[in-house]
């Protein structure tokens, strides 16, 4: 066995404890580098998982350019960390999602996409104390249940409905109203809301059917509606239902206007409808909206997002971009990511300028003075018409 002498054993040891030393800054620096958990739900499997996708996009976006930017919260580094669920637009879906993301001790989420969804999760996060930004979710009942949590950065179904009923009868010249929707929350509530539209606007509703958010067949509700000849029929659901509906319109020979929200505004409808649309045959209207000097932001969003991803934004892209964007600006003034914390200054967000206009929160969590854009559809690409508060 070769003998070391002691006074090179004893170098080798400081030499040890220096390279030891001289590691120590780089661990502290990279355990002192807070982890901030976002989580995002949407429905990324089933019949809209385009929609669900196109929004868990807009929040990897936002975290990605935060990250490259460099957060600091309360004086230190952090790295945002998306977690992503799909509830597959199912509310039992849904609440197990979100329970997913309470027991991972996330920081703050953005979703769900569907009412439906976000109504139910709302709870799970409310008990826990976890913020709660919805980009998508219109039914008025989301931030009524009294859930200090609870936001939304888009208009609901009282501002939406309302708008597209009057629109059916005062701008489509409407004489002959029917109403379809898909019994969900979003679905009927929007339905409600446009009924009681077109009422108010002196307009005739000639017959309310439903569906389901499954349904591909609609030739018995369409027979029963086709009777009462109506000039436009409402739809109250999303896309995947909305297709081939019009498809079942066209060939049983309906030639009412169809008019529909949110759920149906995508760029994926004249697809869905397999080129059955004609020119200025569909109108819907998508909650939020900009105007003037706020559409140049919105176009380099867009043409960002498609850079980024190698597709185009379907809906809701931007506003879970803007969602994300807000919760971490608060965490950055509250100068804590503690959900306790950050929760009453994000409650305070006054004027927060986004891609998708100025943000605002009233003391519900509703957006304040919340926009509306009508569309219409012309050779298969979406037209905007007017941006309407």
């Amino acid at each position: 066995m070769q003998h070391t002498p002691h006074g090179a054993s004893r170098r080798l040891s400081l030499n040890a404890v220096g390279l030891a030393l001289l590691a120590l800054p780089f661990s502290y620096a990279a355990q002192a580098q807070e982890v901030v958990k976002i989580g995002h739900i949407g429905p990324t499997s089933g019949a809209i998982a385009h929609l669900g996708k196109d929004n868990e996009l807009g929040a990897r976006m936002a975290i990605d350019e935060l990250n490259a930017k460099g957060v600091q919260i309360g004086g230190k580094p952090v790295k945002l960390v998306l977690l992503a669920e799909d509830d597959g637009g199912d509310p039992k879906q849904g609440t197990s999602a979100a329970q997913k993301l309470v027991d991972n001790k996330v920081n703050g989420v953005v979703g769900h996409l569907n009412s439906g969804t976000s109504i139910p999760a709302s709870k799970i996060y409310s008990d826990a104390g976890i913020p709660q930004i919805s980009p998508s979710a219109t039914n008025p009942k989301y931030t009524r249940q009294g859930f200090k949590t609870t936001f939304r950065v888009v208009a609901d179904d009282v501002h939406l409905g309302g708008t597209l009923g009057r629109y059916a009868v005062q701008q489509l010249k409407g004489k002959s109203i029917a109403v379809i929707d898909d019994r969900t929350a979003y679905g009927q509530g929007v339905g409600d809301e446009f009924e009681k539209g077109v009422k108010a606007a002196g307009g005739k509703i000639v017959g309310r059917e439903f569906t389901n958010d499954k349904a591909t067949d609609f030739s018995a509700i369409l027979t029963t509606l086709k009777a009462k000849n109506p000039d436009v029929v409402f739809f109250g659901g999303m896309d995947a239902v909305a297709g081939p509906m019009l498809r079942q319109m066209k060939q049983l020979g309906i030639k009412a206007k169809m008019i529909g929200g949110d759920g149906i505004c995508s760029a994926q409808l004249p697809k869905l409808a397999a080129g059955t649309m004609g020119d200025a045959e569909v109108y819907c209207a998508e909650a939020g909206g900009v105007e003037g000097e706020a559409k140049t932001a919105m176009v380099d969003f867009n043409n960002r997002f498609r850079a980024k991803f190698n597709t185009e934004v379907q809906v809701y892209a931007p506003y879970v971009y803007d969602s994300v964007n807000v919760m971490v600006a608060a965490m950055v003034k509250a100068g804590s990511a503690d959900p306790a914390k950050y929760l009453p200054v994000l409650a305070k967000t006054e004027g927060y300028k986004g891609v998708t206009g100025t943000i605002s929160f009233d003391n519900k969590g509703d957006i304040k003075n919340g926009a509306l854009t009508l569309y219409t559809y012309n050779g298969g690409k979406r037209d905007a018409l007017a941006v309407i508060r």
